[in-house]
Protein backbone atom coordinates (compact mmCIF):
# COMPACT_ATOMS: atom_id res chain seq x y z
CA UNK A 1 0.00 0.00 0.00
CA UNK A 2 1.38 3.28 -1.04
CA UNK A 3 1.67 6.51 0.78
CA UNK A 4 -0.45 9.99 -0.51
CA UNK A 5 2.80 11.34 -1.60
CA UNK A 6 4.71 7.66 -2.87
CA UNK A 7 1.80 7.91 -5.25
CA UNK A 8 2.16 11.79 -6.07
CA UNK A 9 5.57 10.92 -7.26
CA UNK A 10 4.93 7.75 -8.87
CA UNK A 11 1.93 9.21 -11.14
CA UNK A 12 2.65 12.99 -11.29
CA UNK A 13 4.54 13.53 -14.17
CA UNK A 14 2.52 10.96 -16.68
CA UNK A 15 0.94 12.85 -19.66
CA UNK A 16 -2.81 12.56 -18.25
CA UNK A 17 -5.29 14.03 -20.73
CA UNK A 18 -8.77 13.71 -20.95
CA UNK A 19 -9.06 10.51 -22.82
CA UNK A 20 -5.11 9.31 -23.26
CA UNK A 21 -2.98 6.19 -22.84
CA UNK A 22 -1.45 7.91 -19.53
CA UNK A 23 -4.45 8.52 -18.38
CA UNK A 24 -5.65 5.30 -18.13
CA UNK A 25 -1.87 4.21 -16.96
CA UNK A 26 -2.71 6.42 -13.97
CA UNK A 27 -6.24 5.22 -13.30
CA UNK A 28 -4.86 1.26 -13.46
CA UNK A 29 -2.26 2.29 -10.89
CA UNK A 30 -4.56 3.49 -8.75
CA UNK A 31 -7.39 0.24 -8.59
CA UNK A 32 -4.08 -1.63 -7.56
CA UNK A 33 -4.82 0.94 -3.83
CA UNK A 34 -8.70 0.10 -3.27
CA UNK A 35 -11.29 -2.04 -5.17
CA UNK A 36 -12.84 0.08 -7.93
CA UNK A 37 -14.61 -0.37 -11.06
CA UNK A 38 -13.52 1.25 -13.96
CA UNK A 39 -16.33 2.58 -16.90
CA UNK A 40 -15.35 2.86 -19.88
CA UNK A 41 -17.14 5.42 -22.43
CA UNK A 42 -16.63 5.95 -26.03
CA UNK A 43 -15.59 8.60 -28.16
CA UNK A 44 -18.94 9.69 -29.72
CA UNK A 45 -21.44 9.30 -27.25
CA UNK A 46 -23.62 11.52 -26.32
CA UNK A 47 -23.67 12.70 -22.45
CA UNK A 48 -26.65 15.04 -21.91
CA UNK A 49 -25.58 18.42 -24.15
CA UNK A 50 -21.97 17.01 -24.28
CA UNK A 51 -20.27 14.69 -26.39
CA UNK A 52 -17.21 12.38 -25.41
CA UNK A 53 -14.39 13.44 -27.24
CA UNK A 54 -11.37 11.07 -28.97
CA UNK A 55 -8.51 9.98 -27.66
CA UNK A 56 -5.44 12.20 -27.81
CA UNK A 57 -1.83 10.86 -28.47
CA UNK A 58 0.97 13.55 -28.59
CA UNK A 59 3.98 11.55 -30.29
CA UNK A 60 6.37 14.73 -30.47
CA UNK A 61 6.13 18.61 -30.91
CA UNK A 62 8.66 21.00 -31.00
CA UNK A 63 9.84 24.43 -31.96
CA UNK A 64 13.60 24.91 -33.73
CA UNK A 65 15.53 27.87 -35.85
CA UNK A 66 15.24 26.70 -39.66
CA UNK A 67 19.37 25.63 -39.02
CA UNK A 68 17.93 23.33 -36.85
CA UNK A 69 18.43 25.26 -33.17
CA UNK A 70 16.02 23.68 -31.15
CA UNK A 71 14.16 26.12 -29.03
CA UNK A 72 11.63 23.50 -27.17
CA UNK A 73 10.55 20.43 -27.05
CA UNK A 74 7.57 18.36 -25.11
CA UNK A 75 10.10 15.31 -24.56
CA UNK A 76 11.52 17.90 -22.22
CA UNK A 77 8.17 18.91 -20.81
CA UNK A 78 4.81 17.73 -21.52
CA UNK A 79 3.33 21.29 -20.94
CA UNK A 80 5.14 22.22 -24.16
CA UNK A 81 2.21 21.81 -26.39
CA UNK A 82 -1.07 23.21 -25.89
CA UNK A 83 -3.45 19.79 -24.79
CA UNK A 84 -5.59 18.67 -27.46
CA UNK A 85 -3.53 20.45 -30.29
CA UNK A 86 -4.49 20.53 -32.91
CA UNK A 87 -1.85 18.48 -35.55
CA UNK A 88 0.65 21.14 -37.35
CA UNK A 89 4.32 20.96 -39.76
CA UNK A 90 5.54 23.90 -41.22
CA UNK A 91 7.76 27.15 -41.64
CA UNK A 92 5.86 30.57 -40.30
CA UNK A 93 7.08 33.52 -39.91
CA UNK A 94 7.85 35.38 -36.09
CA UNK A 95 4.47 37.13 -36.41
CA UNK A 96 1.94 33.84 -36.80
CA UNK A 97 4.35 32.11 -34.41
CA UNK A 98 3.74 34.55 -31.44
CA UNK A 99 -0.12 33.88 -32.31
CA UNK A 100 0.12 30.47 -31.24
CA UNK A 101 2.75 30.62 -28.36
CA UNK A 102 1.26 30.71 -25.03
CA UNK A 103 3.27 31.79 -21.89
CA UNK A 104 2.63 31.83 -18.12
CA UNK A 105 0.81 35.59 -17.37
CA UNK A 106 3.41 35.89 -13.87
CA UNK A 107 6.54 34.37 -13.77
CA UNK A 108 8.98 34.17 -16.97
CA UNK A 109 10.46 31.00 -16.18
CA UNK A 110 7.22 28.91 -15.49
CA UNK A 111 5.63 26.69 -18.58
CA UNK A 112 2.10 27.59 -18.55
CA UNK A 113 -0.94 25.21 -19.12
CA UNK A 114 -3.42 25.47 -21.93
CA UNK A 115 -5.90 23.05 -23.40
CA UNK A 116 -7.77 23.65 -26.20
CA UNK A 117 -10.22 20.67 -25.81
CA UNK A 118 -13.72 22.18 -27.67
CA UNK A 119 -11.55 24.80 -29.55
CA UNK A 120 -9.74 23.27 -32.41
CA UNK A 121 -6.06 25.16 -32.84
CA UNK A 122 -2.72 24.12 -32.69
CA UNK A 123 -0.08 25.48 -30.09
CA UNK A 124 3.05 25.81 -27.89
CA UNK A 125 3.33 26.35 -24.64
CA UNK A 126 7.49 27.76 -23.23
CA UNK A 127 8.38 30.57 -20.23
CA UNK A 128 7.72 33.77 -21.47
CA UNK A 129 11.73 34.33 -21.22
CA UNK A 130 12.47 31.98 -23.72
CA UNK A 131 9.85 33.53 -26.35
CA UNK A 132 11.17 36.84 -25.17
CA UNK A 133 14.76 35.73 -27.63
CA UNK A 134 12.66 34.70 -30.39
CA UNK A 135 14.15 37.26 -32.88
CA UNK A 136 14.74 34.95 -36.43
CA UNK A 137 12.05 35.91 -39.31
CA UNK A 138 10.95 32.05 -39.38
CA UNK A 139 10.79 28.84 -37.94
CA UNK A 140 9.79 25.16 -37.79
CA UNK A 141 7.29 24.13 -36.02
CA UNK A 142 6.06 20.30 -35.82
CA UNK A 143 3.22 19.15 -33.79
CA UNK A 144 2.75 15.28 -34.43
CA UNK A 145 -0.82 14.36 -32.88
CA UNK A 146 -3.47 12.07 -33.49
CA UNK A 147 -7.11 12.00 -32.59
CA UNK A 148 -8.57 8.86 -32.66
CA UNK A 149 -11.99 7.08 -30.93
CA UNK A 150 -11.03 5.60 -27.80
CA UNK A 151 -12.71 5.60 -23.82
CA UNK A 152 -13.35 7.88 -21.68
CA UNK A 153 -12.48 6.39 -18.02
CA UNK A 154 -13.74 6.85 -14.46
CA UNK A 155 -13.15 4.71 -11.62
CA UNK A 156 -15.59 4.49 -8.87
CA UNK A 157 -14.78 3.44 -5.33
CA UNK A 158 -17.61 2.04 -3.29
CA UNK A 159 -18.10 1.77 0.63
CA UNK A 160 -21.16 0.00 1.29
CA UNK A 161 -23.78 1.22 3.99
CA UNK A 162 -26.68 0.47 5.58
CA UNK A 163 -28.33 3.06 3.48
CA UNK A 164 -28.79 2.85 -0.86
CA UNK A 165 -28.41 6.78 0.05
CA UNK A 166 -24.94 7.63 -1.24
CA UNK A 167 -22.27 10.76 -0.89
CA UNK A 168 -20.24 11.47 -3.54
CA UNK A 169 -16.72 12.71 -3.59
CA UNK A 170 -14.98 13.55 -6.40
CA UNK A 171 -11.86 14.13 -7.51
CA UNK A 172 -10.03 15.01 -10.99
CA UNK A 173 -7.06 12.62 -12.21
CA UNK A 174 -6.25 14.70 -15.23
CA UNK A 175 -3.64 17.37 -16.10
CA UNK A 176 -0.65 16.35 -17.26
CA UNK A 177 2.85 16.70 -15.19
CA UNK A 178 0.60 18.68 -12.58
CA UNK A 179 0.75 17.40 -8.69
CA UNK A 180 -1.58 19.99 -6.65
CA UNK A 181 -4.28 20.26 -9.61
CA UNK A 182 -5.69 17.66 -8.91
CA UNK A 183 -3.47 14.59 -8.44
CA UNK A 184 -3.71 16.04 -4.41
CA UNK A 185 -7.36 15.45 -4.18
CA UNK A 186 -7.36 12.27 -6.52
CA UNK A 187 -5.05 10.36 -3.59
CA UNK A 188 -6.57 12.42 -0.85
CA UNK A 189 -10.07 10.79 -1.33
CA UNK A 190 -8.23 7.34 -2.46
CA UNK A 191 -6.97 7.40 1.42
CA UNK A 192 -10.46 8.35 2.91
CA UNK A 193 -11.99 5.68 1.58
CA UNK A 194 -9.07 2.98 2.34
CA UNK A 195 -9.69 4.28 5.85
CA UNK A 196 -13.88 4.31 5.66
CA UNK A 197 -13.32 0.58 4.24
CA UNK A 198 -11.46 -0.81 6.96
CA UNK A 199 -13.70 0.99 9.45
CA UNK A 200 -17.61 0.04 10.45
CA UNK A 201 -20.43 -0.16 8.27
CA UNK A 202 -21.32 3.48 7.23
CA UNK A 203 -25.10 4.54 7.31
CA UNK A 204 -24.53 5.65 4.33
CA UNK A 205 -23.13 4.49 0.82
CA UNK A 206 -20.24 6.55 0.44
CA UNK A 207 -18.33 6.35 -3.67
CA UNK A 208 -15.22 8.36 -4.75
CA UNK A 209 -15.14 9.46 -8.36
CA UNK A 210 -11.66 9.36 -9.68
CA UNK A 211 -12.51 10.98 -13.35
CA UNK A 212 -11.28 13.91 -16.17
CA UNK A 213 -12.52 17.14 -15.22
CA UNK A 214 -15.90 18.15 -15.84
CA UNK A 215 -16.68 15.62 -19.21
CA UNK A 216 -16.12 12.99 -16.68
CA UNK A 217 -18.68 14.02 -14.47
CA UNK A 218 -21.39 14.87 -17.31
CA UNK A 219 -20.71 11.17 -18.70
CA UNK A 220 -20.95 9.63 -15.55
CA UNK A 221 -24.25 11.32 -14.37
CA UNK A 222 -25.82 10.96 -17.67
CA UNK A 223 -25.23 7.30 -17.60
CA UNK A 224 -26.22 6.90 -14.38
CA UNK A 225 -29.88 9.05 -13.83
CA UNK A 226 -31.06 6.17 -11.62
CA UNK A 227 -28.66 7.01 -9.26
CA UNK A 228 -29.13 10.39 -8.84
CA UNK A 229 -32.00 10.90 -6.72
CA UNK A 230 -30.34 8.68 -4.05
CA UNK A 231 -27.69 11.09 -3.62
CA UNK A 232 -28.01 12.93 -0.55
CA UNK A 233 -24.81 15.22 -0.93
CA UNK A 234 -21.03 15.35 -2.05
CA UNK A 235 -17.73 16.90 -1.51
CA UNK A 236 -15.55 17.89 -5.19
CA UNK A 237 -11.62 17.21 -3.66
CA UNK A 238 -8.72 19.53 -5.06
CA UNK A 239 -5.97 21.20 -3.93
CA UNK A 240 -5.21 20.08 -1.16
CA UNK A 241 -1.21 19.52 -0.81
CA UNK A 242 -0.41 23.17 -1.28
CA UNK A 243 0.26 25.64 1.99
CA UNK A 244 -2.85 27.62 1.64
CA UNK A 245 -5.44 26.69 4.61
CA UNK A 246 -8.47 24.59 4.04
CA UNK A 247 -11.49 26.15 2.24
CA UNK A 248 -14.97 24.45 2.16
CA UNK A 249 -17.03 26.17 -0.44
CA UNK A 250 -21.22 25.58 -0.06
CA UNK A 251 -23.42 24.24 -2.80
CA UNK A 252 -26.19 25.69 -4.53
CA UNK A 253 -28.25 24.73 -1.98
CA UNK A 254 -26.35 26.07 1.24
CA UNK A 255 -29.24 25.07 3.70
CA UNK A 256 -28.90 21.44 2.81
CA UNK A 257 -28.47 19.07 5.58
CA UNK A 258 -25.04 18.11 3.65
CA UNK A 259 -24.24 21.96 3.57
CA UNK A 260 -24.75 22.03 7.16
CA UNK A 261 -23.02 19.12 8.13
CA UNK A 262 -20.14 19.00 6.23
CA UNK A 263 -19.58 23.15 7.91
CA UNK A 264 -20.77 22.30 11.03
CA UNK A 265 -17.93 19.15 11.34
CA UNK A 266 -15.04 20.83 9.81
CA UNK A 267 -15.58 23.63 11.83
CA UNK A 268 -14.67 21.38 14.91
CA UNK A 269 -11.60 19.94 13.16
CA UNK A 270 -10.26 23.04 11.51
CA UNK A 271 -11.79 26.01 13.20
CA UNK A 272 -9.69 28.87 11.60
CA UNK A 273 -11.00 27.12 7.71
CA UNK A 274 -12.88 29.37 5.42
CA UNK A 275 -16.03 28.70 4.37
CA UNK A 276 -17.78 30.50 1.46
CA UNK A 277 -20.66 30.74 -0.55
CA UNK A 278 -20.86 28.54 -4.11
CA UNK A 279 -18.64 29.73 -6.85
CA UNK A 280 -16.66 32.42 -4.69
CA UNK A 281 -14.09 29.72 -4.24
CA UNK A 282 -13.34 27.60 -6.86
CA UNK A 283 -15.45 26.28 -10.33
CA UNK A 284 -14.87 22.84 -10.71
CA UNK A 285 -16.85 19.39 -11.13
CA UNK A 286 -19.20 20.21 -7.74
CA UNK A 287 -21.05 22.45 -10.50
CA UNK A 288 -22.20 18.80 -12.23
CA UNK A 289 -23.57 17.65 -9.36
CA UNK A 290 -25.69 20.99 -8.71
CA UNK A 291 -26.71 21.77 -11.80
CA UNK A 292 -30.18 22.15 -12.87
CA UNK A 293 -31.79 18.44 -13.52
CA UNK A 294 -29.27 16.76 -10.84
CA UNK A 295 -29.15 19.49 -7.62
CA UNK A 296 -27.19 17.00 -5.57
CA UNK A 297 -25.76 19.69 -2.95
CA UNK A 298 -21.91 18.98 -3.69
CA UNK A 299 -19.44 21.14 -1.40
CA UNK A 300 -16.21 21.76 -2.66
CA UNK A 301 -12.96 21.43 -0.44
CA UNK A 302 -9.49 23.29 -1.19
CA UNK A 303 -6.38 25.10 -0.41
CA UNK A 304 -6.68 27.89 -2.55
CA UNK A 305 -6.20 31.80 -1.00
CA UNK A 306 -9.62 33.41 -0.27
CA UNK A 307 -10.73 35.35 -2.51
CA UNK A 308 -10.11 38.74 -1.33
CA UNK A 309 -6.64 38.29 -1.02
CA UNK A 310 -6.24 37.30 -4.42
CA UNK A 311 -6.88 38.93 -8.11
CA UNK A 312 -9.21 35.83 -9.18
CA UNK A 313 -10.68 32.11 -8.49
CA UNK A 314 -9.25 31.26 -11.33
CA UNK A 315 -5.70 31.98 -9.96
CA UNK A 316 -6.17 29.83 -6.65
CA UNK A 317 -2.56 29.30 -5.87
CA UNK A 318 0.78 30.74 -7.36
CA UNK A 319 1.91 27.81 -8.92
CA UNK A 320 -1.84 26.78 -10.82
CA UNK A 321 -1.44 25.69 -14.00
CA UNK A 322 2.20 25.74 -14.54
CA UNK A 323 5.57 23.84 -14.75
CA UNK A 324 5.65 25.20 -11.45
CA UNK A 325 3.23 22.84 -9.29
CA UNK A 326 5.98 19.91 -8.84
CA UNK A 327 6.13 17.60 -5.69
CA UNK A 328 8.02 20.45 -4.34
CA UNK A 329 5.04 22.83 -3.56
CA UNK A 330 2.83 19.30 -1.24
CA UNK A 331 3.61 17.65 1.30
CA UNK A 332 2.44 14.39 3.11
CA UNK A 333 1.06 16.34 6.46
CA UNK A 334 -0.68 18.72 4.60
CA UNK A 335 -2.42 15.82 2.29
CA UNK A 336 -2.70 13.93 5.86
CA UNK A 337 -4.90 17.03 7.15
CA UNK A 338 -6.84 17.06 4.28
CA UNK A 339 -7.87 13.43 4.68
CA UNK A 340 -8.60 13.79 8.62
CA UNK A 341 -10.89 16.90 7.63
CA UNK A 342 -12.67 14.67 5.11
CA UNK A 343 -12.96 11.96 7.37
CA UNK A 344 -14.47 14.49 10.07
CA UNK A 345 -17.05 16.11 7.62
CA UNK A 346 -18.13 12.56 6.53
CA UNK A 347 -18.55 11.49 9.99
CA UNK A 348 -21.09 14.29 10.98
CA UNK A 349 -22.83 13.82 7.47
CA UNK A 350 -23.31 10.08 8.83
CA UNK A 351 -24.39 11.15 11.73
CA UNK A 352 -26.53 14.29 11.46
CA UNK A 353 -29.79 13.39 11.97
CA UNK A 354 -32.86 14.70 13.83
CA UNK A 355 -32.90 14.66 17.51
CA UNK A 356 -36.17 13.54 19.28
CA UNK A 357 -36.78 14.28 22.78
CA UNK A 358 -38.57 11.71 25.55
CA UNK A 359 -38.03 14.10 27.98
CA UNK A 360 -40.82 17.34 29.05
CA UNK A 361 -39.64 19.89 30.94
CA UNK A 362 -35.82 20.65 31.66
CA UNK A 363 -33.89 16.96 32.12
CA UNK A 364 -32.91 16.28 35.81
CA UNK A 365 -29.36 16.17 34.76
CA UNK A 366 -27.59 15.34 37.66
CA UNK A 367 -30.22 12.38 38.89
CA UNK A 368 -29.78 10.90 35.12
CA UNK A 369 -26.03 10.99 35.33
CA UNK A 370 -25.74 13.51 32.45
CA UNK A 371 -24.43 16.38 34.68
CA UNK A 372 -21.51 18.64 33.27
CA UNK A 373 -20.43 20.90 36.33
CA UNK A 374 -19.71 24.51 35.34
CA UNK A 375 -17.14 24.94 37.87
CA UNK A 376 -14.86 22.76 35.63
CA UNK A 377 -16.37 22.74 32.57
CA UNK A 378 -18.14 26.05 32.03
CA UNK A 379 -18.63 25.63 28.43
CA UNK A 380 -19.53 21.89 28.41
CA UNK A 381 -22.11 23.02 31.24
CA UNK A 382 -23.67 25.95 29.08
CA UNK A 383 -23.53 23.33 25.80
CA UNK A 384 -25.58 20.41 27.78
CA UNK A 385 -28.77 23.27 28.42
CA UNK A 386 -28.69 24.99 24.93
CA UNK A 387 -28.31 21.97 23.18
CA UNK A 388 -31.13 20.00 25.55
CA UNK A 389 -33.85 23.24 24.47
CA UNK A 390 -33.35 22.47 21.13
CA UNK A 391 -33.77 18.73 21.15
CA UNK A 392 -37.43 18.71 20.26
CA UNK A 393 -37.37 16.51 16.63
CA UNK A 394 -37.44 19.88 14.48
CA UNK A 395 -33.64 20.20 14.55
CA UNK A 396 -30.87 17.71 13.45
CA UNK A 397 -27.27 18.18 15.20
CA UNK A 398 -26.24 19.54 12.37
CA UNK A 399 -28.55 22.97 12.81
CA UNK A 400 -28.04 22.36 16.75
CA UNK A 401 -24.50 23.49 16.39
CA UNK A 402 -24.79 25.52 13.45
CA UNK A 403 -27.32 27.79 15.32
CA UNK A 404 -24.96 27.70 18.76
CA UNK A 405 -22.36 28.29 16.38
CA UNK A 406 -20.37 25.16 18.28
CA UNK A 407 -18.82 22.08 16.24
CA UNK A 408 -20.71 19.31 14.92
CA UNK A 409 -18.57 16.93 18.07
CA UNK A 410 -19.75 18.97 20.39
CA UNK A 411 -22.96 17.96 19.71
CA UNK A 412 -22.39 14.54 19.18
CA UNK A 413 -20.98 14.45 22.77
CA UNK A 414 -24.03 15.94 24.23
CA UNK A 415 -26.55 14.48 22.58
CA UNK A 416 -25.08 10.82 22.62
CA UNK A 417 -25.29 10.88 26.66
CA UNK A 418 -29.38 11.52 25.67
CA UNK A 419 -29.54 8.96 23.68
CA UNK A 420 -27.62 6.15 25.72
CA UNK A 421 -29.90 7.59 29.37
CA UNK A 422 -32.93 6.99 26.78
CA UNK A 423 -34.06 10.73 27.07
CA UNK A 424 -33.68 11.37 23.10
CA UNK A 425 -33.77 9.64 20.25
CA UNK A 426 -32.91 10.15 16.61
CA UNK A 427 -34.80 10.28 13.05
CA UNK A 428 -34.14 10.23 9.88
CA UNK A 429 -37.37 13.03 9.60
CA UNK A 430 -38.53 15.79 11.43
CA UNK A 431 -40.41 14.65 14.26
CA UNK A 432 -41.68 17.96 15.89
CA UNK A 433 -42.74 17.82 19.89
CA UNK A 434 -43.91 20.81 20.93
CA UNK A 435 -47.27 20.72 22.06
CA UNK A 436 -50.05 22.32 19.81
CA UNK A 437 -50.99 26.31 20.77
CA UNK A 438 -54.78 26.47 20.65
CA UNK A 439 -56.18 29.31 18.32
CA UNK A 440 -56.17 32.97 19.22
CA UNK A 441 -53.62 32.27 22.40
CA UNK A 442 -51.03 33.85 20.71
CA UNK A 443 -53.30 36.86 19.36
CA UNK A 444 -51.67 40.09 19.95
CA UNK A 445 -53.80 41.33 23.11
CA UNK A 446 -55.01 45.38 22.74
Amino acid sequence: MSSMMELIQELWYLARELVSDEYDQALYRLADEVPMTIHEYPTGMPAWTWTVPEKWTCRQAYLETLDGRRIIDRNEHPLHVVSYSLPFEGVVSREELLDHLHVHPDNPDWIPFVFKYYQRDWGLCLPGSVRDLLDEDRYRVVIDTVFEPGTLKVGEVIVPGELEESFMLAAHLCHPAMVNDDLSGVVVGLDAMRQLLAGPKPRYTYRFLVLPETIGSVAYLSQNEDLIPTMAGGLFLEMLGNDSGLALQQSFQPESQADRALIAGLRGAVPDAYVGPYRTIINNDERQFNAPGVRVPMLSLSRVERPELTESMYRPYPEYHSSADTPEIVSQARLEDGRQAVLVMLAAFDRNEYVVNRFKGEVFASGHGIWIDYHTNPEGHRNLFQIMERCDGSRTMADIALELGISFQAVWEIVSRFVEKDLAAFSRIPQPTDPPRRAGLNRNLI
